[in-house]
């Protein structure tokens, strides 16, 4: 599934990030890599969500939210 997809107050694991290069390499030195916990805060379904990885929280809007991968955590 992909972050947008997720619910509110839920933790994930991303699986992969499929975005521009550019892009990908700076969630990577934010600390969004393949690998990590990331928990949705806030997910309005029709425009941005606010998540949390690595202990801050960021925004990420709908197009970079539907190109992020991930899987539920266990």
């Amino acid at each position: 599934m992909t972050l947008k997809q997720g619910n509110s107050n839920t933790s994930y694991q991303v699986v992969s990030i499929q975005l521009e290069e550019k892009l990908e390499r700076r969630l990577e030195a934010l600390g969004l890599t393949e690998g990590s916990t990331i928990t949705i805060m806030n997910n309005q379904k029709k425009g941005s969500l606010t998540v949390k990885f690595r202990g801050t929280r960021f925004a990420l809007g709908k197009r970079i939210a539907n190109h992020i991968e991930v899987k539920e955590q266990n």
